[in-house]
């Protein structure tokens, strides 16, 4: 299994885009604006969208991705979603007002977007590969991603900011071969990231100690904000140095770049 990374960050500039994941070309994780790297053709060819929750920075892309491309498509995107992430972009962004309703046009029998409610716990195979929803704590309704390739799960956390044991549970049962996870401020900002439920070091420090010891994989850091980037990578190698949390050795960190491409 492929995965490419579209977009990352945790905001926009210059060669900075918002999350995104590419799954063997034909599924979205997420739809920020990483989605515009994408060519018409590689577009036309993703069949299934998941959303981990309604904020911008993780659907800016989807309205213009389906209006690029809906005309070209045999068959409605099917997008998979919490009932309230629908919900929210039924309200207030595919709502006739700001982008026209996809979901109706160009007829309700024949949409160009059709939405598939999920729930937490709730596993589904698209195009042949299993994917499996995790609970998320955000200032919305959010989830996380597991998705199985031949090398193990990759595993995406979404934005988290709150404790979420059953994240850790679920995740300590599968064979990770890739773990990625928020830190989108740096400690210094740390009571704004928790006013806004993302994850600073220290605060990942707390989360990475409730990952079983025996699951050692590469652990990618995603959703960091542009001008603070360099000190999170800082304050996050230095609390991993320490060998926290009865690890026998650092955990094996790095900071996830648009453009990656992973073997799973």
């Amino acid at each position: 299994m492929q995965v490419r990374v579209l977009g990352c960050s945790g905001a926009i500039a210059r060669d900075c885009r918002t999350t995104s994941f590419l799954i063997d070309g034909r599924i979205l994780i997420d739809a920020g604006t990483g989605v515009g790297d994408l060519t018409l053709d590689e577009m036309q060819a993703v069949d299934d969208v998941f959303l981990t929750h309604s904020h911008l920075d993780h659907i800016a892309a989807l309205p213009m991705m389906l209006d690029a491309v809906a005309s070209r498509r045999a068959e409605p995107l099917r997008l998979h979603a919490l009932p309230d992430t629908i919900a929210a972009l039924q309200q207030h962004i595919f709502n006739d007002v700001i982008w026209p309703d996809f979901s109706r046009i160009p007829s309700q029998t024949r949409p160009f977007v059709r939405y598939l409610p999920l729930q937490v716990g709730q596993g589904l195979q698209v195009t042949g590969i299993d994917i499996e929803v995790l609970p998320a704590r955000h200032t919305v309704p959010a989830v996380g991603y597991a998705v199985r390739g031949d090398t193990g799960w990759w595993v995406f956390s979404g934005d988290t900011g709150g404790s979420c044991p059953e994240f850790w549970q679920r995740v300590n049962r599968l064979p990770l071969a890739a773990l990625v996870i928020e830190t989108a401020f740096s400690n210094r900002e740390g009571s704004l990231a928790r006013l806004a439920q993302h994850l600073a070091p220290h605060a990942l420090a707390e989360e990475l100690a409730q990952l079983a010891p025996g699951q050692r994989c590469p652990i990618y850091i995603t959703h960091t904000k542009p001008l603070e980037t360099d000190l999170i990578m800082q304050e996050i190698r230095r609390f991993d140095a320490s060998i926290p949390h009865g690890f026998a050795a650092p955990h094996d960190i790095r900071w996830l770049q648009a453009g990656d491409v992973f073997q799973v």
